[in-house]
């Protein structure tokens, strides 16, 4: 049966019908009144959501999201964590253990509640280190099982401890990669494991003999940045893996000087590395360049009231938000191609092959043909549902709804 989405406006144009078959947008035609039958269907053969006016858009793609570190569900606690990125690790070592739930029960909670808000493609990491061995990364796939027919999953192994500051986390990272990842993951190749090319060796040569693609969580700042930038390019062009390599947050990429930015944008461009964003305070990445030199980029949520952070709140939607105020965004134009960015734009960057967003202007996802990943949200305009972020959403994973008004299906 086909599933008929009626009275909705795609992008927030001219109300139309939207036909789903088979797991895809099978038709786009004019809008019918509500109580009759869908243009074209014979009684009984298609199912009717009725659209109310909302705004269709793509299902939010959270593609940087830590499930086995979140807390969301359970009793606030105050932030411990010393800065830097080992000193929060340790401190994360120190306490994930005691919280009142265990990884996969509040991997699927979180999960859960992404979904109920929107996302319905996700790339989750799991952190895999001599401490936590797979227990985490196991976490991760329960959650993913439990929600295996509402949203698509991708679970990056993720070495967040690094790899040659403990004996034994390149092999915790291969048993993972055995076990069914995804994704290869990585991290500051220079500041947290001070050897650059023997990180990159493991992460690039694990990622060859398991055919998978790499994701690198790039914290480092300014020219210590662009130096791991520029041999995470120069590795991904001497192997041949154009299109399968990320990288993550890239904070100090921003505060480069334009001329060395625009070069090192052109380059990922033309050997098609992607980037995730977490949308943080400070320097935001310049979306704009990047859409104009053909660099997908995705949104995420990052660790959601963890042992590192108390944000975040599993609404995709919140973070589109949050994404268009550090970016210092006030036009509908650039609002809306952060919408774009956290929904079409990471599903890109999960699947390569998937539509792109070819410039600030483009909104993709939407057309005959396209995958049935929808969400319908309440609004006046794709700005106003960015900025009033209303709690009245339909959500469609391959087709099918699988969460309304925020519950699931």
């Amino acid at each position: 049966m086909t599933l008929v989405l009626r009275n909705v406006r795609p992008w927030g144009g001219d109300a139309a019908d939207v036909t789903l078959d088979g797991g895809v947008i099978a038709a786009v035609g004019p809008a019918t009144s509500e109580g009759a039958a869908p243009a074209g269907s014979a009684p009984g053969s298609s199912a009717v959501v009725e659209g109310r006016g909302r705004i269709l858009l793509p299902s939010f793609s959270d593609v940087h999201v830590h499930l086995d570190s979140t807390r969301l569900g359970l009793p606030f606690r105050p932030h411990t964590g010393a800065p830097g990125v080992w000193n929060m690790m340790l401190n994360d070592r120190a306490n994930w253990r005691g919280a009142e739930a265990s990884v996969a029960e509040r991997a699927t909670m979180t999960l859960g509640a992404m979904i109920e808000r929107g996302t319905t493609r996700v790339r989750s990491y799991a952190q895999v280190d001599v401490d936590a061995g797979l227990e985490r990364f196991e976490g991760v796939l329960a959650a993913r099982e439990a929600h295996r027919d509402r949203a698509d999953v991708a679970v990056i192994a993720f070495p967040q401890a690094g790899l040659l500051r403990e004996a034994g986390s390149a092999e915790v990272l291969e048993e993972a990669l055995r076990m069914g990842a995804d994704v290869v993951g990585g991290i500051d190749p220079c500041a947290l494991d001070r050897d650059p090319v023997r990180h990159l060796d493991i992460v690039f040569g694990l990622a060859g003999k398991y055919n998978l693609p790499v994701d690198i969580h790039l914290h480092e700042p300014g020219q210590l940045g662009l130096f791991s930038a520029q041999l995470i390019l120069e590795r991904t062009k001497a192997l041949g893996m154009q299109g399968l390599v990320t990288i993550s947050h890239g904070y100090g990429l921003a505060d480069l000087p334009a001329g060395q930015l625009q070069e090192l944008i052109d380059e990922m461009g033309a050997l098609d590395v992607s980037m995730a964003t977490i949308a943080p305070a400070g320097a935001p990445l310049p979306l704009q360049q990047l859409a104009a030199a053909g660099v997908r980029v995705g949104l995420g949520q990052d660790g959601q009231r963890d042992y590192w952070s108390p944000y975040g709140n599993a609404d995709m939607l919140d973070r589109t938000w949050q994404l268009a105020f550090t970016s210092k965004f006030r036009a509908d134009e650039l609002i809306e191609h952060c919408v774009a960015v956290a929904t079409v734009g990471g599903s890109s960057v999960i699947d390569p092959q998937a539509p792109r967003v070819a410039s600030v202007a483009d909104r993709p996802g939407l057309a005959v043909g396209d995958a049935a990943e929808l969400v319908l949200v309440e609004g006046d305009t794709v700005t106003a549902a960015v900025m009033d972020r209303l709690p009245g959403r339909t959500v469609i994973h391959r087709g099918r709804v699988v969460a309304e008004g925020l519950q699931l299906v």
